[in-house]
């Protein structure tokens, strides 16, 4: 059983990644559907198709690569854990990696982007951290 399902889907895309694959299947979540969402207005992923077999939903997301081959994902990790929860307030969160990078904060008002966070006055749980 998983326990961890943000986890697994950060994990399956980063390792799609490195093999260079076109698409990866992750397990559907809601809070998973708001991540790839914002990976994908963030320009890391070109885009996504929710598809149901049975009962079972998964993603299916369409990976992103330069003019050279090479994954425009340099690093995915996630921050807080099921173990270890990290929690931060909106003026900690105003920038990563000097604005090259964003981080993906689970706030009161939805899962959203370290930058509209800030915008938005609001903080709560850091979820994970690309660039």
């Amino acid at each position: 059983m998983m326990t961890d399902v943000v986890a697994d889907s950060l994990a399956r895309i980063k390792n799609a990644a490195n093999r260079r694959l076109d698409t990866t299947e992750l397990m559907f979540s809601n809070t998973v559907e708001s991540i790839v969402k914002i990976l994908i207005d963030k320009g890391y992923l070109e885009s996504y198709k929710i598809n149901e077999k049975g009962n079972i939903k998964t993603i299916a997301t369409t990976l992103k690569y330069d003019d050279n081959g090479r994954s425009l994902i340099t690093e995915l990790k996630k921050i807080s854990k099921p173990g270890r929860r990290v929690y931060k307030g909106a003026k900690e969160i105003k920038s990563f990696k000097n604005g090259y990078g964003s981080y993906i904060v689970s706030t009161s008002k939805g899962v959203m982007a370290n930058d509209d966070a800030y915008k938005n006055n609001v903080g709560g749980e850091v979820l994970c951290s690309i660039w």
